[in-house]
């Protein structure tokens, strides 16, 4: 985890793109040594990239980047994911920015193993003190992830109690939809097991369409969200049962 001093270089990085050592001292009140002990964190966790004397934030094409944007916001959601995570349970955590940073609040769990897709996921756990298994399948590079029939029996012969889910799209005519078919087809082998699943996503996603259905057989029986969600889609959701957890990103407050 990051404090919140690292948390502010992260922000003004993203923001600016570039930052001095020597103004990131300035604006978080801390000495250059303090900085770069901070940036060599941030760096070993796929956060910033560093170069002499500066900070840079990562390329706009791979998942850390997609991490970075909204980062607060996400950080939160993830945060409080990982509170409905219970001792000794095993997981299974799909792709996704927002996932990401859920594997990483819950990586010093030693209690915990982890079940994921995602190969991002995975590099960003190899330190970890949970126990982590990485499921087989198709490489799609632009994700980091694995799709396929080989994915889809690989999650039927492996077992675990939770599903965190990252979702495209939810509108009142079609729930819940992504993008990617071989991506959804991998999900809803997931949701087929018929365990205790959650759509991790902040609340743009609603309201959107996108082409291929989720969660056909097996709805989610909760969803993560801040509270930009629009109330109709909020009440439509609880209508079907499922449970809406609104997270404030500032404080963590529960609905």
């Amino acid at each position: 985890m990051i404090n919140s001093r690292q948390l502010q270089i992260v922000q003004l990085v993203n923001d600016r793109g570039t930052v001095s050592v020597s103004e990131l001292a300035q604006l978080t009140q801390v000495s250059e040594v303090t900085v770069r002990q901070d940036l060599t964190t941030l760096e070993r966790n796929s956060y910033i990239k560093r170069a002499h004397g500066f900070a840079h934030s990562v390329g706009l094409d791979d998942v850390g980047t997609r991490m970075q944007t909204h980062f607060t916001l996400k950080k939160a959601l993830a945060g409080y994911a990982a509170s409905l995570v219970s001792e000794g349970e095993t997981v299974f955590i799909e792709g996704g920015s927002t996932n990401a940073l859920l594997a990483r609040a819950l990586a010093d769990n030693e209690t915990l193993t982890i079940v994921t897709v995602s190969h991002f996921i995975a590099g960003l756990l190899k330190e970890a003190r949970c126990e982590v298994i990485i499921l087989g399948g198709l490489y799609q590079k632009g994700s980091e992830s694995v799709v396929g029939p080989l994915t889809r029996a690989c999650v039927q012969q492996i077992h675990f109690q939770k599903a965190f889910i990252g979702v495209d799209g939810w509108h009142a005519d079609t729930g819940f939809t992504g993008k990617n078919m071989l991506r959804c087809d991998t999900i809803n082998a997931v949701m087929d097991k018929g365990i205790e699943t959650i759509a991790l996503t902040d609340s743009s996603k609603f309201g959107r369409i996108h082409p291929y259905p989720l969660a056909l057989n097996h709805q989610f029986q909760h969803v993560v969200t801040d509270t930009g969600i629009e109330a109709e889609h909020r009440n439509c959701l609880e209508e079907q049962a499922v449970k809406v957890h609104l997270v404030n990103d500032a404080s963590l407050k529960r609905a």
